[in-house]
């Protein structure tokens, strides 16, 4: 217990202890916040990629934390140096039956890459996903229809690394492989089935490939159908006419209305979503229509575009027949198709530009893998 007169002298002349309390505190808390910025970095701080001339506006900005974070597959991917071969070593075509693609490797070379794809697509079942619970001298078996998709992703994925190097590899080597759009499950994420129309009542005209939430449309208004039009049926990418009241009618070959423009909205937010960037990352802010004025990744994802077209028609859609009907899409029956997002994910390149084909040239071309 405190004196009596300390109690009166005090009651009878406050003091005001919130002010100082409250002006120590925040400066104290200032002090903490610079430590930890000084100590741990600036959380929100920024880096941009110049994507064009300074000062227009040309650059795509991240914050750093985020270019710090890797991908999670980087970790995660299995890889595995090839055997050099020293000459005279028996084939796989030789060893095995049924071996279709990849037969003149050398058995220790044929048994990395499919102990490779088995952890890239099937880490769990092994290589049973595809040869089934069966002993080793029936591996030869076509019965499931895995293997059969497996032998033509295969080739799929020679072929892309043959005939794309322009898009695959314009920044070094990278490659692709099984892995890249796989990351280890049985089916890549982010592949495409047909929905359009989206409207039960198609009579509606554009109506029912518009305004409806979709995946396809990014969960935007714009329209459902531009991943079937441009990156399957190839069809012409651009917009409405730029000059005011030309002499053309919707109906004429070669007339771009303005469904075709919302629709080719629709792709280029789809592309942007899949790579993690904004419209000046290929396109010129000043001059959207001006090709000369492009930026150099714009060439790459043409060439992008157009890699996708071929995958879908000569390697996806043709094994419509070969999928059970757990594998095809809900709406039309189809098979299961690439666009830009199975490979990329959000990010610029695939997996930020890790080599995946490195030590696996077997995948790199048809012809005879060179080892170094």
């Amino acid at each position: 217990m405190l004196p009596k007169w300390f109690n009166v002298w005090n009651r009878e002349n406050p003091a005001d202890i919130y002010g100082p309390a409250i002006l120590v505190g925040g400066l104290g808390g200032a002090v903490f916040v610079a430590i930890a910025i000084i100590s741990f970095g600036q959380p929100f701080a920024t880096d941009s990629l110049q994507t064009g001339p300074r000062g227009n506006g040309m650059s795509v900005t991240e914050f750093k934390s985020d270019l710090a974070k890797p991908d999670p597959g980087i970790e995660a991917y299995y890889q595995e140096e090839p055997y050099v071969p020293e000459g005279g070593e028996a084939l796989a075509k030789d060893i095995y039956e049924n071996v279709q693609v990849l037969g003149d490797l050398t058995e220790d070379n044929f048994n990395r890459v499919m102990l490779a794809i088995t952890d890239w697509v099937s880490p769990d079942e092994g290589c049973a996903y595809c040869h089934g619970e069966v002993d080793l001298e029936e591996y030869g078996n076509d019965d499931l229809y895995t293997k059969v998709v497996a032998r033509n992703m295969i080739q799929m994925t020679q072929s892309i690394n043959e005939n794309w190097d322009g898009h695959v590899n314009a920044n070094g080597e990278v490659g692709v492989t099984c892995y890249t759009c796989h990351r280890g499950q049985h089916v890549p994420s982010d592949i495409w089935f047909k929905i359009a129309p989206v409207h039960a009542r198609a009579a509606e005209g554009w109506s029912a490939v518009q305004n409806r939430v979709t995946v396809q449309s990014q969960y935007t208004s714009l329209p459902s159908d531009a991943l079937e039009t441009y990156l399957l049926d190839y069809g012409r990418i651009g917009v409405h006419d730029l000059e005011a009241h030309v002499a053309e009618y919707p109906y004429e070959e070669g007339v771009a209305t303005w469904q075709d423009t919302e629709r080719t909205f629709s792709l280029m937010n789809y592309i942007s979503n899949s790579l993690g960037v904004n419209c000046v990352f290929c396109h010129n802010s000043r001059a959207f229509y001006d090709p000369e004025q492009v930026t150099p990744q714009w060439s790459t994802e043409m060439l992008g575009i157009s890699m996708v077209q071929e995958l879908n028609n000569d390697w996806l859609v043709p094994l419509k027949d070969v999928y059970p009907p757990e594998r095809l899409g809900p709406v039309y029956a189809d098979a299961p198709k690439a666009a830009c997002k199975t490979c990329h994910k959000g990010y610029q390149q695939p997996l930020q530009g890790l080599n995946v084909i490195g030590n696996y040239p077997e995948l790199a071309t048809t012809e005879a893998p060179v080892y170094e």
